[in-house]
């Protein structure tokens, strides 16, 4: 789903004030209908985590800490199974995994006397079992379950959904009869950052709209929508080296982009929102 930059604004600006929440997601969807589930997702963590970077210094000090520390034993002192920790996350508009994680290191902290390890802490977030206080073990749970942009379970959706996608492309280069070496032949043979894949015969896109085509060297996969702020960083990070190492790639960002972000067609990246089907091996194109 490409959308133009007028779109995609309409659609964050109804994010503004909604908690992230499936039900949000749900109104989300109601009120931009002809848009994917896949995209409306992506956009709105997306721009969930652009308003949590942006506040996450605020819930950080040692006096939000404490403040939210003892809110919670106040809380669970009173009722112990209600969802004390996720509604004091939704109330202070902060992610519950990354308020569970708040709470779980002050508990730690007074209890052990020392600061826990990063480690520890994740371990405990994936399995919390695993905390040695089964009210505040309960009270993380819920967090992690509802939380629909941050925490161990989000994190695990993305990757498995990120490997699919790849799994996805390497089906469709393989049904094209396209040779290539994927990322761990890449780094098999020394090379430190790579794309997804490289083609071992370059194609040529056709263009529907101009007599040229455009050459494809690499194709990376991302399995999110392509707003401004993420494809920038990824220019920045990642296709500028492709391009600098591999020649001229493609981008598919199988849940959208902004139209206007693919600007870059005759410094040699390309932006599509699926496999493209208009494309033949450059020795034939050459023929």
């Amino acid at each position: 789903m490409i959308l133009t930059k007028a779109q995609y604004e309409e659609i964050a600006q109804c994010l503004v004030s909604v908690p992230p929440t499936r039900q949000s997601l749900r109104k989300l969807k109601q009120r931009f209908p002809s848009q994917s589930q896949a995209t409306l997702l992506s956009i709105f963590s997306q721009e969930y985590q652009k308003h949590i970077k942006r506040t996450h210094a605020k819930h950080h000090t040692s006096e939000a800490i404490e403040s939210y520390y003892q809110r919670y034993l106040n809380g669970v002192v009173k009722n112990g199974a209600a969802p004390v920790l996720l509604d004091l996350a939704n109330e202070v508009d902060y992610a519950p995994s990354l308020m569970a994680r708040l709470i779980l290191e002050r508990f730690l902290q007074e209890r052990e006397e020392t600061a826990p390890s990063k480690s520890v802490i994740n371990s405990m977030l994936r399995d919390p079992s695993q905390i040695p206080d089964g009210v505040l073990a309960n009270q993380v749970y819920q967090c992690i379950v509802n939380d629909c942009c941050y925490g161990p379970l989000v994190d695990c959706i993305k990757h498995a959904i990120g490997h699919e996608h790849e799994v996805l492309l390497r089906d469709l280069l393989l049904e094209k009869n396209l040779s290539f070496l994927d990322e761990d032949q890449l780094r098999a043979k020394g090379y430190d950052k790579t794309p997804d894949f490289i083609l071992q015969v370059p194609v040529v896109m056709l263009c529907p709209l101009a007599v040229e085509g455009h050459i494809i060297h690499w194709i990376e996969s991302k399995a999110s929508f392509g707003d401004e702020c993420s494809h920038h960083a990824y220019l920045h990070d990642q296709f500028w080296s492709y391009w600098n190492r591999f020649g001229p790639g493609l981008v598919i960002y199988w849940y959208g982009f902004i139209q206007e972000l693919d600007c870059n067609r005759e410094r040699g990246i390309l932006l599509k929102a699926c496999f493209p089907t208009n494309i033949v091996t450059l020795c034939h194109s050459i023929a």
